[in-house]
């Protein structure tokens, strides 16, 4: 794990999401709005053509025909998935199988919803959760996203890293020893230059 760096450097992530991310209810509350905004993503995604010249998988849930489509959503769901478990095999696993969950749930709504109601759930769930989000910032963190400095990574660790948050706090998960201490240590040590840089402006 420690040998792993660049894109797939999972501490360097960690403490770079985690240097935005230090308060408890801040950390709550991503944990309740992350999965969602993934979710509802994959879900408007559901609407656009195949990609690719497959069949399509069909099936039947509560009366309901359903066809899974391998379109910019099912792209979407994979892409995070790969990376996820590149970052960590076991947590990694987890959470790409979340990325499928997601993806078949997502298209059993399209199928039910319709487009001309799906993208108005969609609106309203990515608007209270974005809200919920920087209201976290705000009130409790008291600086500002991560996805003002670096969108990519702030978009592509925020569901993992709230995974990986909850691994760790109910089941005192890490992928190896000394990682949390390691990562806390990094994240800490950035705060602290944050806090003075800002102390400079105010100055």
């Amino acid at each position: 794990m420690r040998n792993k760096t660049g894109l797939f450097d999972l501490e360097k992530h960690f403490a770079f999401y985690g240097a935005y991310h230090s308060n408890p209810m801040n950390i709550a509350i991503h944990m309740l709005f992350v999965w969602p905004i993934f979710f509802t993503a994959i879900l408007l995604l559901d609407f656009t053509p195949s990609l690719f010249n497959l069949p399509h998988i069909n099936f039947s849930l509560f009366g309901i025909h359903v066809s899974l489509i391998f379109n910019f959503g099912f792209l979407l769901a994979l892409i995070y998935a790969v990376f996820y478990v590149c970052l960590d095999y076991k947590a990694g696993t987890l959470a790409a199988l979340l990325c499928g969950i997601c993806w078949i749930v997502s298209s059993f709504l399209a199928t039910l919803l319709g487009f001309s109601l799906a993208w108005k759930v969609v609106l309203a769930v990515q608007l209270f959760c974005w809200t919920g989000q920087f209201i976290g910032h705000g009130v409790f963190e008291k600086r500002a996203p991560a996805l003002l400095d670096n969108l990519v990574q702030a978009f592509v660790m925020a569901p993992f890293f709230v995974l990986f948050e909850a691994l760790q706090t109910f089941f005192g998960y890490e992928p190896c020893p000394g990682f949390h201490a390691s990562v806390r240590a990094k994240i800490e040590t950035e705060i602290n230059e944050w806090k003075e840089k800002k102390q400079k402006l105010l100055h």
